[in-house]
């Protein structure tokens, strides 16, 4: 089966557009970079947030099966890197769904954050799909964190989802991987544990990122993602949602991102007697293209009008007088113009076709820096992760890609046989049961039961 087609007519019926803005500031973009190096280690990472992160409970409500807390806090990341979060994205909101009796051995009391994924605002999707269930079908308790740019944290002038900038994704899931390590020490403090994270769609991104950050065994369950998001916006449905004009012409007139794409090449270099090389197939790709936009360049430059090489016969000349002449100068001249509009086409096709191939291959090149999992340290014990991916997502392709059993040893994949969005819509219960069997897992070989 291929890329599923209620993907494809789902994403044409919506009209959003993503990234109207553009890439971002290059220079907060560079911040971002040399803060991904700090948080790829997850001792540097762990240093970043203090244990005892203030956190406020403003609300608490008494349910029929559960105790429901509403709180807040500041997002260690407004503090590392001030200017980079919007306002109103730096005050975190969560929710805390507890079950009011707790039925585990041992006093346990298995907890999982939740991801937002792509238009989930606000907690009561989340909730009703997934939080409620979980207690009632599994006795586990859920947080649900509001991401950065999205409900109670989405900045006044951004429509909807539509993220404005390429580097906000980036704002994101910085905020979200100290943000998770606020609630994971919130939760020890309170008696709560073990631990998970999980999402759905770019949740699921999220979730991986937030589980890298842990020194315990972790309950990982990303549900309708993969090991990086460049796929998603250079090959996957979105990127018909994506202004690509407006990304071609930033790039193209804008030195720095130049100097940013020269960074990555230059941090995969560095790091390339890592075990997993996120960069290695890009800077591949990358080297392949530039050699075949020289080429490029080369068969533009040759292409040109030699009007000295249009020599007109004598002969004629002789025999059919001067009229004849003129009239066949006109005739040629009309032809070479005809011949220089079609060439200067051919240029300006080439050019733009250039400039679109560069914009991708930088798309491709921050996406895999920031996102791409092998960038990030690997999960105390992968024994506890299931995956669950559809086997026809057009949202989220997987053709050469890195696998993820290959970046987490010991991990489960679940293939679901439909789509993304038919996965979102009718297997929530597929993605419970995967996070109830990851506690199992996980209580089994570090709980003692």
């Amino acid at each position: 089966m291929g890329p599923s087609k209620l993907d494809q007519v789902y994403r044409n019926l919506a009209f959003s557009k993503f990234f109207v803005k553009g890439w971002g500031n290059p220079t907060n973009i560079k911040r971002l970079f040399e803060f991904r190096k700090i948080v790829k280690n997850r001792e540097k990472c762990q240093a970043l947030v203090d244990p005892q992160h203030p956190v406020t409970i403003v609300k608490e409500e008494d349910h029929k099966t559960y105790t429901l807390l509403q709180g807040y806090f500041t997002s260690p990341l407004a503090i590392h890197l001030p200017g980079l979060v919007p306002k109103a994205s730096e005050k975190a909101h969560f929710e805390v769904l507890l079950p009011k009796q707790w039925k585990w051995p041992n006093n346990l009391k298995p907890m999982v954050v939740q991801y937002a994924g792509t238009g989930d605002h606000y907690f009561w999707r989340r909730r009703m799909l997934m939080g409620k269930p979980l207690i009632d079908e599994y006795n586990i308790g859920s947080i649900i964190i509001e991401n950065p740019f999205y409900g109670l944290r989405k900045p006044d002038e951004q429509h909807r989802s539509c993220l404005n900038n390429v580097s906000d994704i980036f704002v994101m899931g910085g905020c979200l991987i100290l943000e998770s390590l606020v609630l994971f020490h919130w939760c020890e403090r309170n008696g709560l544990g073990p631990l998970g994270t999980t999402g759905v769609s770019m949740g699921g991104y999220m979730a991986s990122l937030a589980a890298t950050s842990w020194p315990k065994p972790l309950v990982l369950v990303p549900c309708l993602s993969w090991s990086t998001a460049s796929v998603v916006f250079t090959e996957g449905v979105l990127s018909r949602a994506i202004d690509w004009s407006l990304l071609e012409s930033q790039y193209c007139d804008n030195q720095l991102y130049t100097e940013i794409l020269e960074m990555i090449m230059q941090s995969y270099i560095d790091e390339c007697d890592s075990a997993f090389d996120a960069g290695r197939h890009f800077a591949q790709s990358y080297t392949r293209h530039m050699n075949n936009t020289n080429n490029t360049n080369n068969t533009n430059n040759t292409i040109k009008t030699d009007e000295t090489s249009l020599n007109i016969a004598e002969e004629p000349v002789k025999s059919h007088g001067l009229g004849y002449v003129q009239n066949l100068t006109t005739q040629l001249s009309e032809l070479t113009q005809f011949f220089r509009v079609g060439q200067l086409e051919q240029l300006k096709s080439a050019e733009r076709e250039l400039a679109r191939q560069k914009a991708i291959q930088f798309m491709r090149g921050i996406m895999d820096e920031f996102t791409h999992i092998a960038n990030y340290s690997r999960p105390v014990d992968c024994s506890p992760i299931v995956i669950v991916a559809a086997r026809d997502d057009a949202y989220v392709p997987r053709d050469g890609t890195t696998n993820l059993s290959q970046l987490w040893p010991e991990s489960e994949i679940r293939y679901l046989k439909t789509g993304h969005i038919g996965a979102y819509l009718l297997h929530h219960s597929i993605f419970r049961r995967a996070v109830k069997d990851a506690f199992d897992k996980l209580i089994s070989k570090h709980c003692h039961i």
